[in-house]
């Protein structure tokens, strides 16, 4: 994967007057040159280049980023014809200037310098008004938003606010409140039954009976008074909770009510982001179990045929659901009409953050008006997220299930084994013929060539498997994730790239074969199982390299009700151990912990047997 910058390192540049950020010059009649601060680089660039991509389709120019001289800044090259060379360069100053934190003070400052003397004590509060104003004036000449559709049902009003109280803890611990503290509107309570929610929306009602759903769950009992009340809303809850249907079904009675009818609509009504592409599937298989007047979705991903995908948006669809990338591209080259988007989701949004969707997502949302409805999901609430929040939401409520803390579910049982890497294939080997054949297993590794490799191996044991990694076809790695939704295979070996956005219920067994870079992604692949009230197992295969981790997993497991193995509490204490000797001895040098035999732990000194095997 490509490496991006980090969004959430704090930036503090002050403003200097003398100093302009992007001064366009040539260098000779072809090219226009524009000197940007470094820090707006990899968003003009985007992941893997979709950006600066897009912008090349849309203006017709060629752009290159190319270093300056001058410490903190970044060349842009821009050639082309005249007007071209002109559209690129609105594109890239529309880019920065949303993502500049002091560009609209500074461009309140050069305004209020033309019709006002200078003063020493600037009305800063006063500059900010006039800019809501005139967003005001703007959102005037827009046609009209219907955002509230809920009418509290006359059992939900009877509940007193102990009653509320209680039932939310009863729902895995629902703690709700608004991000600003200072509000002072009424949070809507809790829903106990379908019927509370959808009372007035008959066909609504309808489509739930046809799934069989028996009862809201938590996240779904107090999301959908949020949504349908009109409010903007940060759903923290761990996946599998029921977070697609939350946003889903008010987005159907979203679509169906606005003032403006479906057929004058330019675009797509309700805009759905998500950070892979099996995500984006499972959402777009999801909608599509629920015939609501006439409503059509479609995906937008990459790796599959972009014409096909701009065709089915000629025809006209209400819902669109996309990765930020391949959406970016369709944004750029005018492929796809965001200015009717009322209703947003930006669903797992510490994912996209993490897999640098960032840029895209702030450039694609420039064409989306401001004043839709905005829902946020989440299964952390890290600072990135929240500056997220901040940026494209207004007056949030935040609905939280469950605790912050990273925890995987009480229904997966989480053992550790803790051996060397030669080890791991004999052991697995012996695993899977332990297994039944009712087992649905995934085999989760870190790299592509692992993979590979793996279900070769297997295959050769007459093992029948299926694997999916960010090197294959979208095709195939579709048909690989069918192949063991219907049964047709067992096991299905994946790099992380599946460790989120596989919706199959009845995965019996997840084995880390490979350690995960970081604890949130361990949470994530552990989750694939013991879903829909069902029990799972979670087997993690673990080495001397992955010592520096140990402690993390520790707090996990125990937060979950885990028993946690003797050998895995002695390998955290061993590094932290080891952490505090090296600062001992040599100050803030970088800690190298655990390869070979090396100066990590060693079998040698009373350390962890590798023979460890479990009964299954």
């Amino acid at each position: 994967m490509d490496q991006d910058e980090d969004w959430d390192s704090p930036v503090n540049i002050q403003y200097q007057p003398q100093q302009q950020y992007r001064k366009p010059m040539t260098s000779n009649p072809d090219d226009l040159l524009m000197d940007i601060d470094s820090r707006f680089a990899g968003m003009v660039i985007g992941k893997g280049g979709a950006v600066i991509k897009g912008l090349k389709k849309e203006s017709g120019a060629f752009i290159s980023v190319l270093d300056s001289d001058t410490y903190g800044l970044k060349t842009v090259k821009i050639s082309g014809n005249p007007k071209a060379k002109e559209h690129a360069q609105k594109l890239i100053n529309e880019i920065i200037d949303a993502n500049d934190p002091d560009k609209i003070k500074q461009k309140l400052m050069e305004e209020s310098q033309q019709t006002a003397p200078v003063q020493s004590n600037f009305d800063w509060d006063e500059l900010m008004k006039e800019e809501a104003e005139n967003l005001k004036i703007r959102l005037a000449a827009m046609p009209p938003i219907i955002k509230d559709f809920y009418k509290e049902h006359p059992e939900v009003t009877m509940m007193t606010d102990q009653e509320v109280e209680d039932f939310r803890m009863s729902k895995n611990n629902i703690m709700i409140k608004y991000i600003e503290e200072n509000n002072v509107r009424p949070i809507p309570k809790p829903v106990l039954k379908f019927s509370h929610a959808f009372q007035d929306y008959p066909e609504i009602l309808e489509e739930i009976q046809k799934q069989k759903f028996e009862t809201p769950s938590p996240v779904q009992c107090q999301t959908w008074p949020v949504i349908m009340s009109g409010h903007d809303l940060i759903a923290i809850a761990q996946t599998g909770t029921g977070k697609t249907l939350a946003f889903l079904l008010p987005a159907f009675i979203h679509i169906d009510f606005q003032p403006t009818p479906r057929s004058e609509r330019k675009g797509p009504s309700i805009l759905v982001l998500a950070p892979t592409r099996e995500l984006v599937l499972q959402i777009e298989s999801e909608v599509k179990k629920y015939s609501y007047k006439g409503i059509k979705a479609m995906s937008i991903y990459g790796g599959a045929s972009s014409g096909k995908q701009k065709e089915v948006l000629r025809k006209g669809v209400e819902i669109v659901i996309a990765t930020p990338g391949r959406l970016n591209d369709f944004v750029g080259s005018g492929a796809i009409d965001l200015s009717d988007v009322t209703f947003l989701i930006l669903d797992e949004a510490d994912r996209m953050l993490d897999l640098g969707f960032e840029p895209q997502i702030r450039v694609s949302l420039l064409r989306v008006r401001p004043d839709r409805q905005t829902i946020m999901t989440s299964a952390t609430w890290p600072p990135g997220v929240k500056r997220l929040a901040k940026s494209y939401t207004t007056n949030p409520i935040q609905v939280m299930v469950g605790s912050l803390d990273l925890t995987t579910v009480n229904t997966v049982k989480q053992d550790i084994l803790i051996m060397d890497e030669e080890e791991k294939e004999l052991w697995l080997d012996d695993f899977l013929k332990s297994c039944s054949p009712d087992d649905k297993i995934i085999i989760f590794v870190n790299r592509k060539v692992t993979v590979d490799q793996l279900s070769s191996d297997l295959c050769m044991k007459g093992y029948i498997v299926e694997s999916i990694h960010g090197g294959r076809e979208q095709s195939d790695r579709e048909m690989a994730l069918e192949s063991l939704r219907n049964g047709e295979v067992n096991i299905l070996i994946a790099t992380d790239v599946a460790s989120r956005g596989i919706d199959i219920n009845d995965i019996t067994v997840v084995i880390n074969y490979d350690f995960t870079k970081d604890i949130e992604e361990y949470v994530h692949r552990v989750g694939r199982t013991g879903r829909a009230g069902k029990t799972g197992l979670a087997i993690t295969l673990m080495t001397r390299r992955d010592w520096g981790k140990a402690k993390d997993l520790v707090e996990v497991m125990e937060k979950s009700g885990q028993e946690v193995p003797p050998e895995l509490q002695e390998m955290a204490s061993r590094y932290e151990a080891k952490k505090e000797r090296d600062r001992a001895e040599g100050g803030d040098r970088p800690f190298r912990g655990g390869r070979g035999g090396g100066r990590g732990f060693s079998r040698g000194d009373g350390g962890f047997s590798g023979n460890r095997r479990n009964n299954y």
